[in-house]
């Protein structure tokens, strides 16, 4: 059986503070031989300089960094000159997203959708990149029907995409599911199960709200129960993950991405319950 392959995902930080704690949690989250750091981009390109900045320096680490990117908002000439500053920097790996739109703004640039964006990259960057895209187990939140969002799917893998990060979810079926609909639609490149570890309930209603990620009945109200408890919620946070990483895992998921944060600690207590090599 292949080793799984680990991956983490940051957000560019806003203060030397930030930073700081960035670096020390990469430091931490290193040992546990990542594949590649992936690092996010705002909001209509908000994050741009910030994005590039944190990979310059992952990449200057020996990591290898996956910048994500995003079309909302960009020009062709704008997403060309990225591609071609990350290629001269030797980065070759890339999260091609469609993005959110920023609030108030009427234009979307472009691209409407991320089969645009890889399909641009391919023809701009031939295979220099890697790349990687969405999948949604429990449907994008924008989604008409089931198979529409299956068929989006499968527009992105046909432009050029090698393989795929899912948001994250709490129901395995929902990803097991998913994986068999793509094989029965002849949809074959690796789909790596996103994975959001639990730190506050409040934090993750409102990320699961936006995102269309559904929180099962019976984990909303457990963790409902423990209110301010935090030291409660987390060490039950983590068996409940470490449970769900152990069955995609078991189940043949080729790996698994984490969510950060920025954080590392209660990652790294659930990758060492997985009984996965470390540095």
């Amino acid at each position: 059986m292949n080793q799984p392959v680990i991956s983490f995902e940051f957000f560019p930080p806003k203060t030397a503070e930030g930073l700081t704690k960035l670096r020390e949690t990469r430091k931490q989250l290193a040992r546990h031989n990542p594949k590649f750091f992936s690092v996010t981009f705002g909001a209509g390109g908000s994050t741009r300089d910030r994005t590039l900045e944190t990979v310059l320096e992952i990449q200057g680490e020996g990591h290898e960094a996956a910048p994500h990117i995003s079309c909302i908002s960009s020009s062709r000439e704008e997403i060309a000159a990225l591609l071609d500053k990350y290629r001269s920097s030797d980065i070759c790996h890339l999260v091609a997203l469609r993005g959110d739109v920023p609030s108030g703004e009427g234009s979307v640039g472009d691209f409407r959708y991320a089969n645009e964006l890889v399909a641009f990259i391919r023809e701009h960057s031939g295979d220099w990149f890697e790349i990687d895209v969405a999948a949604y187990p429990e449907f994008h939140p924008e989604a008409a029907s089931a198979s529409a969002d299956l068929n989006n799917f499968r527009t992105k893998v046909e432009a050029g995409a090698d393989s795929a990060i899912t948001q994250y979810f709490y129901n395995a079926d929902a990803y097991f599911r998913f994986v068999d609909q793509c094989d029965a639609a002849n949809i074959n490149i690796p789909i790596v199960p996103g994975v959001m570890p639990i730190y506050n309930f409040t934090q993750l209603a409102r990320f699961s709200s936006v995102c269309g990620a559904d929180i099962p009945r019976w984990l909303r109200l457990r963790l409902q129960d423990f209110g301010d408890d935090m030291p409660s919620l987390r060490a039950f946070g983590i068996d409940v993950v470490t449970e769900l990483s152990e069955r995609l895992l078991a189940g043949g998921a080729p790996g698994l991405h984490f969510y950060t944060l920025n954080q590392a600690g209660i990652i790294s207590t659930i990758l060492q319950r997985l009984s996965l090599p470390a540095a």
